[in-house]
């Protein structure tokens, strides 16, 4: 689940470690592609077969600090947040970004907003 992945992330940068192992999913691969493409990681790579499968995924450093300065999980599994497209805004004036699950995949509020579609909000990253 990306709660779980979202967490060894930055407790790995932390550790300033060059790269993470964790078990694969789809929607963690998902979130993983969106991040790559928002420069937050270098690059994440599907690794094994089948039973075993896992994401390999390379960290991002700027200045010695890790790209990810912090996240807030919105929607919980005890607590589910939907928002209609006209109700998404930009996160930490516009630094950060809001991550959403719609009809249409795993997406920003940016590409939301495009795409006039609302659904979860995931979490907000920084």
């Amino acid at each position: 689940m990306y709660i779980s992945l979202l967490t060894q992330i930055k407790n790995a940068q932390q550790l300033k470690k060059p790269s993470l192992k964790v078990p694969y999913t789809t929607m963690d691969e998902a979130v993983l592609d969106l991040l790559k493409k928002k420069k937050f990681i270098i690059d994440a790579e599907k690794k094994g077969r089948a039973p075993r499968r896992i994401l390999e995924i390379a960290l991002a450093y700027e200045h010695g600090e890790g790209k990810i300065q912090g996240f807030k999980f919105i929607s919980k599994p005890s607590r589910r947040m939907y928002k209609k497209y006209t109700e998404l805004y930009p996160v930490r004036n516009k630094y950060g970004l809001s991550v959403l699950s719609t009809s249409k995949g795993i997406m920003t509020h940016e590409e939301a907003r495009k795409e006039k579609v609302g659904g979860q909000v995931l979490f907000e990253i920084w």
